[in-house]
């Protein structure tokens, strides 16, 4: 009985199968980037009705749902900048960057510090004191509140940026502490012995070694505080209480406390952009090093 062989597939048909696997990816990647566009621009258009709304009259925003203005009107930005009060909103823009920069500064230096302690040396209670740090995760913040403001009251530092800020010095922030050391620890122990056998003590092997290796998850960390810092309202609320020192999102929230009860809403609009536009700038030219350092920080242990 003569076997009969498989037919050796010609190069036609080899060529009709690239072909058709060649369209099959195309489509693939047609569908899934529709799909990823579609999702983009619903998540996207609250910000674009936001940038058309402040163009609008405040009869047109409540009329329309669409983004596009019928006229383009820069009314409501030089109203809105003006404030109607004896300081302009650069004055409320300068006291939010007083407070945001040094968060961002002081953050990321406590923060480095501690991740590296934890990281990289050995001290007694080390786990302890690590788990301790993590717990701090689950405490709501509204529980510290009133000891906090108690605290600050009785050293006479209300009305200044110090609360705001003070906090920052000690690397309050378990989460970003926690992220760093994650990195650092996926950093092989060979770089250390490395540096010190050529001559590095501590100090230096944290500031030539491991600062340039974990550079992603620093932009990171600055990103989340810096624009934390720019949202927060509930601490600035808290503590600041002359106008003068308001930031840009208590001095918006002023905007709207009129003993009228109609609002500029296109003026309240018109500051919010202005105000999205440092957190928008920022994100959008880090943001290759922000995923980087959020998939690492989250994958390496």
């Amino acid at each position: 009985m003569d076997i009969v062989k498989p037919k050796k597939p010609t190069l036609q048909h080899e060529e009709k199968s690239r072909l058709k696997t060649q369209k099959f990816m195309k489509l693939n990647a047609i569908i899934r980037y529709t799909i990823l566009i579609i999702v983009a621009l619903i998540m996207l258009y609250p910000i674009i009705w936001m940038i058309g709304a402040s163009f609008k009259t405040n009869a047109e925003i409540f009329s329309s749902i669409g983004f596009w203005p019928s006229s383009f009107d820069l009314t409501p930005y030089i109203k809105g900048w003006e404030t109607g009060t004896e300081f302009t909103f650069a004055t409320y823009f300068f006291n939010t960057f007083k407070i945001v920069i040094p968060k961002v500064i002081f953050t990321l230096v406590s923060t480095i510090f501690v991740a590296y302690g934890f990281a990289r040396f050995e001290f007694p209670f080390k786990k302890f004191l690590f788990a301790a740090l993590i717990s701090t995760l689950f405490l709501p913040g509204v529980v510290k509140t009133i000891p906090m403001y108690l605290f600050w009251r009785n050293l006479g530092l209300l009305d200044t940026y110090v609360p705001l800020v003070a906090s920052t010095l000690f690397a309050q922030s378990a989460f970003n502490v926690f992220m760093l050391v994650q990195f650092m620890r996926g950093i092989p122990r060979d770089y250390d012995e490395a540096a010190t056998m050529d001559g590095c003590n501590s100090f230096q092997l944290l500031i030539r070694v491991l600062l340039p290796i974990v550079k992603p998850a620093l932009v990171t960390i600055g990103l989340l505080e810096f624009m934390g810092s720019m949202n927060d309202f509930m601490g600035p609320l808290i503590y600041i209480s002359s106008v003068e020192k308001f930031p840009v999102a208590v001095a918006l929230k002023m905007a709207m406390d009129t003993t009228s009860g109609s609002f500029q809403w296109n003026q309240i609009i018109a500051m919010s952009v202005i105000a999205l536009i440092p957190s928008i700038v920022l994100f959008f030219s880090a943001s290759k090093q922000f995923i980087d350092g959020m998939s690492a920080g989250g994958l390496k242990g």
